[in-house]
């Protein structure tokens, strides 16, 4: 029956398999299907042991080996509590949590001997199903986790079903059918049940740094810069979209620098936090949009310039405006977001100090690490003698200038920089991405005495021709400065747009390199990538906006349209419960219909057999009209006159029922159901 491993089992042998060693095989792939999405966060002992384990007991089970004894799966449990312990510090939290879990799942498997052994493997593997959530919540992993959830359903059906070897095909289809009967209560609780504060949050370089948006910059330690393509957002505007050089989505404001690092200055929310600057001017028409957020366990909503208002967010999330024009919000961001804003792209903000007359707080913006980039402020003291009164923006401009006719280039390969990072950009090797150009500009401007600082954000994104929605990914985070100028105050400054254009535009923007498979379309068909991939991020936007964005507010929404004028979480209890009621009573009218629909002439025999049990004449629950009959002729307690009553009809009912159609008609059941009603049975004693 097995063959060896140069010539893999075929379909048709594994239908001759065993029950049980089908039955397992099956179990085991469901297993390994639910662990594959884990593997990539697990660490790399406990994906090797989980295989090894399954592939151990699937030879067990294609072998008709015997299982392995107590004592080898003590050890095993053993090195994996070590193993754990090792890994992550602690046998407690949710990453041991999950490790443990899914070594203990596969773990089960060798002592897999009866029924009750299966059916924990079944609980364990709903439960590892849903730690899978814990990583990823997009559309690929729900759909995943669908086909392990009709897995893990077919095998718990077929463990229910011991006689002879029904279909793996046959249980399938019956799983399938309850996970479409269990659906509308499914929805039902999803779209009513009472929505909370999570429980908890989610979590969240070397030489080779990946795109997206930091707390921190740390110029010239990364040598090459992987372009991250995933999305870090979506946006909706309202009406016509800004160009898209004008889109930059504010984050965190860094200006401190100790030679290396540029970090932002200690203003953590605590008991008091600072409040938003009070000089910030706003004119013109606003921008208004919405925007849904990717988690990152970030503490910054990103906005575009200026933002006045507070973001309209749900009711559990509270932000505070920071005194660098920056939205924070109190706790972390660990699950999708989705808000609107308004923004005015036309403001003025830093002209006043924050206590309202000119600005002298500026020290903090001129501050540079000594004995730091020599060349860079001695650069720096030469535009500034060459302006006429020093006049700040002058210098500005004459550092673009610099940036536009001097040979620089905008690259995602630098190398790695030394200790004087600005010095090497200016003079030396002229590239840079937008990181090493902003910090070398923030350097020269504050070496001239011009008070600036780095901004880090998004600039730019994509519009969706599907959707309509802005797609914004890791790949866009962006770094650049803002100066302060007299009159104006604070004053965006991106001095990539003069070394690099096309990164800025609408031109051209850099994107990660296409993979084989993406390479083959673009070959084959330029636009058919950038299609499917519009098309599969609206779905993936879709997914975001109406399933893991699902909040409190929305429901709430949800019963207004259905006329509650001031709706709360007590109504949505309500109406949950109004409708698990509604459920139960057409749960109920469907089993007495579907109990009605049950063989007439069965349901008639039986009414029969239990009227003669109550006249004193007991009946096997097998026998048929005939032999009913005559336990009626021998009884003793019944008339003679009603003895041959009761035969005639019970004849007639086996007639119904087996004589040839054309011996009696359709309607002739009913009438035996009128005469049962006219017998006149005897009261019981």
């Amino acid at each position: 029956m097995f063959r060896t491993a140069q010539a893999p089992m075929k379909l048709t042998e594994l239908k001759n398999l065993p029950r049980e060693t089908r039955d397992t095989l099956f179990l085991l792939a469901v297993i390994g299907w639910i662990v594959m999405p884990q593997v990539a966060h697990l660490p790399v002992w406990c994906s090797v042991l989980t295989a090894c384990v399954l592939l151990w007991r699937g030879w067990i089970a294609l072998k008709g080996r015997s299982l392995p004894s107590r004592w080898w799966l003590l050890g095993l449990l053993l090195v994996t509590l070590a193993a754990t312990f090792l890994s992550h510090r602690t046998l407690l939290g949710r990453e041991a949590g999950v490790t443990l879990l899914v070594v203990l799942l596969a773990l089960k498997t060798l002592e897999l001997r009866a029924r009750r052994d299966a059916l924990v493997i079944f609980f364990l593997g709903f439960f590892a199903m849903l730690t899978s959530f814990f990583q990823s919540q997009s559309l690929l992993t729900a759909a995943s986790m669908l086909l392990a959830l009709l897995g893990l359903l077919t095998a718990l059906i077929n463990a229910h079903r011991p006689v002879g070897q029904p279909g793996l095909r046959e249980s399938a289809m019956l799983a399938s059918k309850m996970a479409l009967l269990g659906a509308p209560i499914m929805l039902v609780l999803f779209m009513l049940f009472p929505r909370f504060a999570p429980l908890w949050g989610m979590p969240g370089d070397d030489l080779v740094g990946r795109s997206g948006l930091s707390g921190t910059m740390k110029v010239g330690s990364i040598a090459q810069l992987v372009l991250d393509d995933r999305v870090a957002m979506r946006v909706r505007f309202e009406g016509k979209p800004p160009p898209q050089s004008s889109l930059y989505f504010r984050g965190p404001v860094l200006s401190r620098f100790d030679g290396a690092e540029w970090t932002a200055i200690d203003r953590q929310f605590g008991a008091t936090p600072l409040p938003g600057p009070g000089d910030l001017k706003v004119s013109g028409s606003p921008v208004r949009y919405e925007t849904t957020l990717e988690p990152g366990s970030r503490y910054w909503l990103l906005t575009l310039d200026a933002t006045p208002q507070a973001p309209d967010l749900p009711a559990t999330r509270r932000v505070r405006m920071t005194a660098d024009l920056q939205w924070m919000s109190i706790g972390p961001i660990a699950d999708l977001l989705r808000y609107r804003a308004e923004s005015y792209p036309e403001f003025a903000y830093g002209v006043t100090s924050p206590e309202g007359g000119p600005r002298r707080d500026l020290d903090e913006y001129l501050r540079l690490p000594p004995q730091f980039n020599p060349r860079t402020l001695e650069l720096a003291e030469q535009l500034r003698s060459q302006v006429a009164d020093q006049d700040a923006e002058s210098i500005v401009q004459a550092a673009l200038q610099r940036l536009r006719t001097g040979g620089y280039r905008y690259t995602l390969e630098p190398g790695v920089t030394g200790r004087d990072s600005a010095d090497e950009f200016w003079f030396d090797t002229k590239v840079g991405f937008c990181e090493h150009i902003a910090s070398a500009f923030v350097i020269l401007m504050r070496g001239a005495g011009v008070p600036a600082r780095v901004v880090t954000g998004f600039q730019g994104g994509e519009m969706n021709s599907v959707d309509g929605y802005w797609t914004v990914r890791n790949a866009d985070a962006h770094a650049w400065a803002e100066v302060w100028l007299t009159d104006r105050g604070w004053v965006r400054i991106d001095p990539t747009a003069s070394v690099a254009p096309a990164r800025i535009g609408e031109l051209q923007r850099l994107r990660a390199p296409d993979g084989v498979v993406a390479g083959a379309l673009s070959a084959f068909s330029p636009t058919l990538l950038a299609q499917l991939r519009a098309n599969w991020e609206a779905i993936n936007n879709r997914w975001n906006q109406w399933v893991l964005n699902y909040t409190q507010s929305r429901q709430l929404d949800l019963l207004r349209s259905l006329g509650f004028d001031n709706p709360s979480w007590q109504d949505l209890g309500k109406v949950l419960v109004g409708l698990l009621v509604l459920s139960a009573l057409a749960g109920a009218g469907w089993a007495m219909w579907e109990r009605a629909q049950h063989d007439p002439w069965q349901r008639l025999l039986a009414q029969a057999r239990r009227r003669l049990k109550e006249a004193g004449v007991s009946t096997p629950p097998q026998a048929p009209p005939r032999e009913m009959a005559r336990l009626v002729q021998a009884s003793s307690g019944l008339s003679d006159p009603l003895k041959a009553e009761l035969t005639e009809w019970l004849l007639a009912l086996e007639r119904v029922r087996y004589a040839p159609a054309s011996e009696h008609s359709p309607q002739q059941l009913s009438k035996l159901r009128i005469q049962f009603k006219q017998i006149a049975w005897p009261r019981p004693a």
